[in-house]
């Protein structure tokens, strides 16, 4: 399972464990799952206990050198505590599923302690019918989302009481401090410099070659290289005015979808479920802002693309992002789902479609404030919103079946992270907003129906609907 799992941070890897100190560029993620029934606490205890011998993140902490002469690494923390990241707290009556969702949003706001491994899993009791749910809560420095649900399958059963199996052995915890880490960066600085003067070299001459040898084809390639660069980092429409305010308060919203209903509305527009998926957003954002008395045709909204390739290790991240102009003025869904198709082909060919990973290496050399202010004025987009499918069949923990999940990102400067789960046959919509740039709760929750509800129609008659998950509909006066 974590096999190939390289022991040194990468550059993205390395800006997204810096922003942990900072409020504003936090980068955790959670995955809110509602359960079934109440797992027996110790059987639950024991799968954690279990799964930190497989999957060596769950034991592991970041050593960053003293000075910067060495990737920060990755070691087996002689520390390890499991009680302090595996918890489990009681919600009082009525135990709604609105309630979760709130302590869910303290926990992904509080910072991670990175002199420790960084995860957490907190069983929350006190659901009606016996039900429970579980939030876990990790570092965006550990892996993405797609690589997050490689790496986790570990805990799941695909029954309920599966046969008990043998406990893994203990990994090898590993003693080594920031400043034995610089000392061993310095004591390889001399093979580094010739290494990496041999490889300087070596581009440079190829480059020559090929300067000499086609002169106009690679003028022409570093030329569409820096166009393609500006375009995928480049607002792709005017922000919206509603949305311009920032804050360190956030909520989240959530509905239920069958991915059936979804599948068939999205082919009815000969479309696939992302397109059907951004469709419904761009409705609900729609509603929103009229009836706010402030209508847009359009507004910037960035989406991940995973780049994670099937030989990829399960950590570390994956990703780069295409802006999209979010067509929230056009009302036909059919007519929304295909303009968001054809953007996103567009946008998906871009020749420097990474171009993340090509800056990250020089950005993590620069100052924590050099790179806050950067982060401050780079950010184009209104909106954020991913796309993570996740288990087909049924998954069990601890005895207790996984019923939905609901993913919670983080908030990197936008005001809006929207995150679609796919899982054993249900789709959820789970929108954490900025409350400085989403001033009316209830507006917004069903709006967000509603805008699905659009897309949902395209399905057939009787049209399907969304379901809310962590808010009730009221009547409207």
């Amino acid at each position: 399972m974590t096999s190939g799992l390289s022991d040194e941070l990468g550059a993205v890897d390395q800006l997204l464990h810096r922003g942990e100190a900072n409020p504003r560029t936090r980068s955790g993620i959670m995955a809110l799952e509602l359960l079934d029934t109440t797992p027996e606490w110790e059987r639950y205890r024991r799968n954690f206990e279990y799964a930190s011998r497989t999957i060596l993140r769950l034991r592991q902490k970041v050593v960053m050198p003293t000075l910067p002469t060495a990737a920060p690494r990755w070691v087996v923390d002689p520390d390890f505590n499991l009680d302090f990241h595996v918890r489990r707290v009681r919600i009082p009556e009525p135990g709604t599923l609105r309630q979760v969702f709130d302590l869910a949003e303290i926990i992904q706001q509080s910072p991670l302690d990175i002199s420790r491994p960084l995860w957490s899993a907190t069983l929350i009791e006190g659901l009606p019918d016996g039900r429970a749910a579980q939030l876990l809560h990790l570092s965006h420095a550990v892996t993405d989302g797609v690589g997050g649900v490689e790496m986790f399958a570990q805990i799941y059963d695909l029954e309920r009481d599966p046969e008990p199996q043998p406990a893994p052995p203990l990994p090898i915890p590993q003693d080594l401090s920031s400043n034995d880490l610089m000392r061993q960066g310095l004591n390889a600085l001399p093979f580094t410099l010739v290494g990496g003067v041999r490889g300087a070299v070596a581009g440079a001459v190829g480059a020559v070659g090929k300067v000499i040898n086609d002169p106009g084809s690679a003028v022409t390639g570093v030329m569409e290289f820096a166009s393609a660069s500006r375009r995928a980092t480049r607002q792709a429409a005017a922000p919206s005015p509603l949305l311009r305010r920032r804050s360190l308060a956030s909520r989240t919203e959530a509905i239920d979808i069958k991915l059936s209903d979804l599948h068939r509305a999205a082919k009815a527009a000969e479309g696939s479920i992302n397109d059907a998926y951004l469709a419904g957003l761009c409705a609900a954002l729609r509603r929103y802002h009229q009836a706010l008395g402030v209508p847009v045709v359009s507004l910037p909204m960035a989406i991940p693309v995973n780049l994670r390739a099937e030989s990829d290790p399960a950590g570390g991240n994956r990703f780069t992002g295409v802006n999209l102009a979010a067509p929230v003025g056009t009302t036909d869904p059919g007519e929304r789902i295909r303009k968001i198709r054809s953007q996103m082909a567009h946008r998906k060919e871009e020749a420097a479609i990474d171009v993340i990973g090509s800056l990250a290496p020089v950005l993590s050399l620069l100052p924590d404030a050099v790179l806050e202010s950067i982060t401050g004025t780079v950010i184009g987009a209104d909106v954020q919103a991913s796309n993570v499918p996740v288990y087909q069949g049924d998954t069990f923990i601890a005895g207790a079946q996984v019923l939905r999940q609901y993913g919670l990102g983080p908030l990197p400067g936008v005001a809006m992270m929207v995150v679609l789960v796919s899982r054993s046959g249900w789709c959820t919509v789970a929108a954490r907003y900025d409350r400085a740039s989403i001033t009316d709760e209830a507006l917004f929750a069903r709006c967000l129906k509603e805008g699905f509800d659009e897309v949902l129609a395209l399905a057939g008659d009787p049209a399907p609907e969304a379901v809310p998950a962590s808010f009730e509909l009221q009547e409207q006066s």
